[in-house]
């Protein structure tokens, strides 16, 4: 019988069909764990988890809405929350610019809707 280095085949890396086990990477999380998926403030440029940020998506027909299950189908954009940066976010248009619109009372429109949901949360 001939072994694998005289028939020209290579032997299979550690790692590999059944060997991560043995590959010698360290596992950065534990089995059975999901690693939490993070956005980016369009206004400040903090990276925060996807649940803490708010999201405000265009819709594949072209509205621009706040949603908050982020879920929604479409283009989003995401907003930390405070009370600056939902302030910067229409004087400095960065809505607009994120979601690729051009429909400058649409998108503040909607950031005019999270900071009445972020109200409604103080205040309830």
């Amino acid at each position: 019988m001939e072994t694998a280095e005289e028939v020209g085949m290579r032997r299979r890396p550690a790692g590999v069909a059944g060997d991560e086990a043995t590959s010698g990477r360290p596992r950065s999380r534990p089995l059975g764990t999901r690693a939490e998926p993070r956005r980016t403030c369009v206004v400040c440029r903090s990276s925060a988890a996807k649940r803490t940020l708010h999201r405000i998506v265009r819709s594949p027909a072209g509205t621009v809405t706040y949603d908050p299950t982020g879920k929604a189908a479409g283009r989003g954009a995401y907003l930390c929350g405070q009370p600056s940066c939902l302030d910067m976010a229409v004087r400095r248009r960065s809505i607009q610019r994120a979601l690729k619109v051009t429909d400058a009372v649409a998108a503040d429109a909607a950031v005019e809707a999270l900071r009445n949901r972020n109200e409604e949360v103080r205040s309830g």
